[in-house]
């Protein structure tokens, strides 16, 4: 299990590589897609997973654009087992369903596919395309489902070339608020 220091050594080492095929580095996609949910008003649970969203990109670097070499990093599942035990279901299940989210857009929102990106438009073939009717309509009825969709949405504008945000402390700050072990300590 990570914990909140892990977490900012990870960016620290590895959020300066680029965002597959985009204009920012992994650091700025994260702070970006934070900031978006905190303008928001999201909850603290929410700003994290929308902190977190990418974070097996970092644990798991597969280079640079692996949708260009045919590869689906799995990246929303890969880092759950690291952050189990350190957040709640509320942030994990957001970043487990944030490229469904995606699958999902495509499907419910007649123009979405064309405002992605290129990378976006690779990644969505290789994680199985857009979803059906029926599938689309089982993702949403799940816990998390609809948070997942605002962080998408979030993900997708998460893309500007020097855009200002607040610092990685300001938003691991919210995270230790949602923690597991400080919800715990809390009394009821």
């Amino acid at each position: 299990m990570l914990s909140i220091a892990d977490i900012e050594i990870l960016f620290a080492r590895h959020g300066t590589s680029q965002y597959s095929g985009e204009p920012v580095t992994q650091l700025e996609h994260a702070l970006q897609t934070a900031h978006l949910a905190e303008q928001s008003s999201a909850d603290d649970a929410l700003v994290t997973a929308c902190l977190l969203h990418d974070l097996g990109h970092l644990l798991n670097d597969l280079g640079e654009t692996p949708s260009l070499r045919g590869v689906d990093d799995t990246h929303q599942y890969f880092a759950l087992p690291f952050l189990r035990g350190l957040f709640p279901d509320a942030v994990l299940d957001s970043i487990k369903l944030h490229v469904d989210a995606k699958r999902y857009l495509c499907q419910a929102n007649t123009g979405y596919f064309a405002k992605l990106s290129d990378d976006s438009r690779r990644s969505l073939a290789l994680q199985g395309g857009v979803f059906s009717t029926e599938e689309a309509t089982a993702f949403i009825a799940q816990p998390g489902a609809r948070d997942a969709v605002m962080l998408r949405q979030w993900d997708d504008l998460a893309k500007q070339a020097e855009l200002t945000t607040p610092s990685l402390k300001h938003f691991l700050e919210r995270a230790e608020r949602c923690t597991l072990a400080r919800s715990a300590a809390s009394p009821t």
